[in-house]
């Protein structure tokens, strides 16, 4: 290991490991790993492991040329089922250090997918990371790293000499910048794949980017905080990692266990969802909704019958029909035809007085809306 055992440098509390691999070539599903190198960091100290990977495919002369690993030297190598069993507990509860990170865990999760085995490791990318401390440069390559911190290659293209560049990058920052700044871009680049009880980015990254509700649970699936935005993946992901959280976001990320989603078609079902949601399921950590003076259930309804709100979502493109009759929301729609039906709903809904001031105010600013009188023909679909 290149490491000045002199310094003041401090080994971090958490365990790290600083990953490399080589491919016989760029494409996710195509190509195949031919070796990895982990240099695993902790409060005890510093270890190496590497090993050749049979791809059980044949190796493109250039990568051969690049890399130096060539068909006959992977031919008796172990495959990487043979690996997967040892490589899930070495890097396990470890945050997963690579450059390009993008690549190295993409080749490894598809890897481990495969076998059917969930790989889901906290990720951090040593070229995100360097151009975070240090904007004013233009290049961020590995070899780039090299010579502006004189950094000491063993090797190139090969993974454990390049894994161990990383680990060298890392304590270069830790020398050269104060512990809190460093801390703080590591905070900002880094990619929580874990991020509550059984949330992980997988789970994020299904939830619709547009507007929308979404509802936390906790242990027995009490339901704990329902909210809405307009960038709704965005907003469940900050309640749930970054630096800039809130005390009241830490207190409840701790609690969450489950996230449940909806896509409203617009801000306006947005809010109306939230405000059915809020009222029918109690959150613990939402305010029960009060009435005001003067509203009340008889507050007159100033249409015959139940009436349907169109809204797209400027995001997504996604179209939608809220139905609201006597001030009560009945629900969203995708076609004016589904939301003739959900008219039947009506009469059914208690009144909800955080509704009534939603509808009572974007109403009274001429909201164009279409009655409902009947179910509506296909047609207008």
């Amino acid at each position: 290991m290149h490491l000045d055992r002199s310094s003041s440098f401090a080994f971090p509390s958490a365990p790290i490991a600083f990953v490399d691999l080589e491919t016989t070539g760029g494409t996710f599903g195509v190509d195949r790993i031919t070796e990895i190198g982990i240099v695993e960091v902790g409060p005890s100290g510093v270890s190496q492991w590497t090993s050749l990977v049979n791809p059980q495919k044949s190796i493109p002369a250039f990568i051969q040329q690049l890399t130096g690993i060539t068909d006959a030297m992977v031919r008796d190598a172990p495959t990487f089922e043979q690996l997967a069993a040892g490589l899930l507990e070495r890097m396990n509860g470890r945050l997963f250090v690579a450059h390009n990170a993008h690549f190295d865990h993409g080749f490894l999760k598809g890897e481990f997918r495969r076998l059917g085995l969930r790989f889901a490791p906290d990720v951090l990318c040593t070229v995100q990371l360097s151009r975070a401390v240090y904007p004013s440069e233009t290049r961020h390559g590995l070899d780039a790293l090299v010579d502006r911190h004189a950094l000491v290659p063993s090797a190139r293209h090969r993974a454990l000499a390049d894994a161990d560049l990383l680990w060298q990058f890392w304590q270069h920052l830790h020398r050269a910048h104060a512990p809190d700044v460093v801390q703080a871009h590591l905070e900002r680049v880094t990619r929580r794949f874990q991020l509550a009880a059984h949330i992980d980015e997988d789970t994020i990254e299904q939830i619709a980017a547009g507007c929308g509700v979404y509802m936390f649970y906790g242990d027995d699936d009490a339901p704990l905080y329902a909210g809405r935005s307009v960038k709704l993946r965005q907003r469940v992901r900050s309640h749930l990692v970054g630096p800039r959280r809130s005390a009241k976001d830490l207190r409840l990320a701790a609690l969450v266990r489950r996230v449940e989603w909806k896509a409203t078609g617009g801000e306006i079902g947005a809010m109306l969802a939230e405000a059915q949601w809020i009222a029918t399921a109690r959150p613990a950590h939402n305010r029960a909704p009060k009435s005001r003076p003067g509203e009340v259930c008889g507050a007159p309804w100033p249409y015959g019958g139940a009436i349907a709100i169109e809204e797209r979502d400027a995001a997504s493109g996604q179209r939608a029909w809220h139905v609201i009759d006597e001030w009560c929301y009945l629900g969203s729609a995708s076609t004016l035809a589904q939301a003739g039906v959900l008219r039947a709903g009506a009469g059914t809904t208690p009144f909800e007085p955080t509704t009534y001031r939603i509808l009572s105010e974007r109403l009274a600013r001429g909201l164009a809306v279409t009655p409902l009188i009947a179910a509506a023909p296909a047609s207008a679909v």
